[in-house]
């Protein structure tokens, strides 16, 4: 029975991760499993393509794996996991930004001819999660993380700054700076619901 487990009682993330650096073959994948929904919209918000957020979660795992036993306990498990998952989305954004070319930029007029009325159509959503994430692929990533996981994810600027390693002042800088770069690209979606 793992440390921490009583009969009527969940196993904690705590007591999970320790059973994992001890040994135990199956706490980790528990872990994982326990929260690998979550980890996934952080990883898929920050990645923007599918197969790249699948190839930074992997990473994310596989550190979290080999790098358990350094869990010191300042912060919550979860928060530990999330940072691990953003750190290797912007490891992996790092080495992708340095292979790839200055892609055609969307034609964001289209949106001016489609009309005023307000959204409902399920093609016309997946359009306008399209131009978001197109937006949101304008930001460095840094200024991407931190959006998503306090505009997004609802953590608070303090558990952002957690989960980011750094100062509760940068994750505050970085979403304002963030927000007014997105500002032009997204005004047009406010004033078509507006209208």
């Amino acid at each position: 029975m793992i440390e921490g487990e009583s009969e009527g009682d969940s196993v904690t993330d705590a007591a999970l991760l320790r059973a994992h650096v001890a040994g135990d073959p199956d706490a980790f994948t528990t872990l994982v499993t326990r929260h690998q929904d979550r980890l996934w919209t952080i990883a898929i918000r920050i990645m923007r393509n599918p197969e790249d957020a699948a190839d930074a979660l992997q990473d994310a795992y596989i550190s979290a794996f080999r790098k358990a036993g350094s869990y010191r306990g300042d912060a919550q498990v979860t928060t530990w996991l999330h940072r691990v998952v953003v750190n290797a989305c912007l490891d992996r954004l790092r080495t992708l930004r340095s292979r790839e070319t200055e892609p055609l930029p969307e034609d964001l007029d289209r949106w001016n001819r489609m009309g005023t009325t307000l959204i409902k159509d399920p093609v016309e959503i997946k359009e306008q999660r399209g131009v978001v994430a197109a937006a949101l692929g304008a930001l460095n990533p840094d200024q991407r993380a931190a959006l998503v996981l306090v505009d997004m994810e609802g953590y608070s600027v303090e558990e952002a700054a957690q989960i980011l390693g750094c100062a509760p002042g940068t994750v505050k800088s970085r979403c304002a700076r963030g927000r007014a770069r997105l500002l032009p690209l997204l005004i047009h979606l406010k004033a078509e619901e507006g209208t």
